[in-house]
């Protein structure tokens, strides 16, 4: 099946939309083949602040009509517990608001951006989609991550070569509660990084220690920059280190 197959035997339908390249591709999809469909932010401490300039970027662009639903996810304590499972716990909470805001504007379907390339046996959270019925359209048409990031080239999305994002959340071990000073310490963090020219890189949270981790390719000029990372991140964590075992984009 193609992707306009689904959107055209799915004409209408609400869209769980991230701003990412996945379901950033969802969206241009369901407005050029569909014919009712409606995009859905669902804001919350996890996201950090480009996440939503993004997504509001690419529903005007493709001009689709985006609601955004705020969610204090920090009030449900087995989120915050940051359980092993901590992401089924997450993706029940945003996708039930979800589908509760899409069926009060009139819509029974709700889709998020779930490819091919994503492995179910390793993602707490599609069980949680699986629960609640939540159809991914690029995984039932067979879509991979490549496939995903050509298609939203070919159709002039920015969001092409965004590299793969994982929540706030993600950079806090499993067992270590999460809270917004630690979620914030994070977001501000790797904005600063972020500012420095570097992409694709993860700032983890060990105590009160930041772990930075980077692409391969990054590490000669993580190593050029160690002073200035050293001298920014110092306000906020007592060490700063590098690893140099584990790639960013791994994570």
């Amino acid at each position: 099946m193609q992707l306009s197959d689904f959107f055209e035997q799915n004409s209408s339908g609400a869209l769980a939309f991230s701003g990412g390249t996945d379901s950033s591709l969802l969206v241009w999809a369901a407005a050029k083949y569909g014919k009712d469909w409606h995009a859905y932010y669902l804001h919350s401490a996890f996201q950090p602040a480009f996440e939503l300039a993004d997504a509001r970027k690419i529903a005007y662009q493709c001009q689709i009509p985006l609601t955004i639903i705020e969610a204090d996810i920090l009030r449900y304590p087995e989120v915050t517990a940051n359980p092993a499972d901590r992401c089924y716990h997450c993706k029940r909470r945003v996708f039930s608001a979800i589908l509760h805001q899409a069926a009060t504007d009139g819509y029974s379907l709700v889709i998020d951006g779930t490819n091919a390339s994503d492995d179910a046996g390793d993602r707490p959270g599609m069980k949680a989609l699986q629960e609640l019925e939540i159809r991914s359209p690029l995984r039932e048409c067979g879509l991979t991550k490549g496939d995903v990031r050509t298609l939203c080239r070919e159709a002039d999305l920015f969001v092409w070569n965004k590299p793969s994002y994982a929540c706030l959340a993600t950079r806090i071990p499993a067992g270590t509660p999460i809270t917004a000073e630690a979620l914030q310490k994070v977001e501000k963090s790797e904005n600063m990084i972020a500012s420095l020219g570097f992409h694709d890189f993860r700032v983890r949270l060990r105590g009160d220690t930041a772990v930075l981790q980077f692409t391969e390719d990054q590490f000669p000029y993580a190593w050029e920059c160690r002073e200035t990372l050293r001298t920014r991140l110092a306000p906020m964590f007592a060490q700063v280190t590098l690893d140099l075992t584990t790639r960013a984009a791994s994570c």
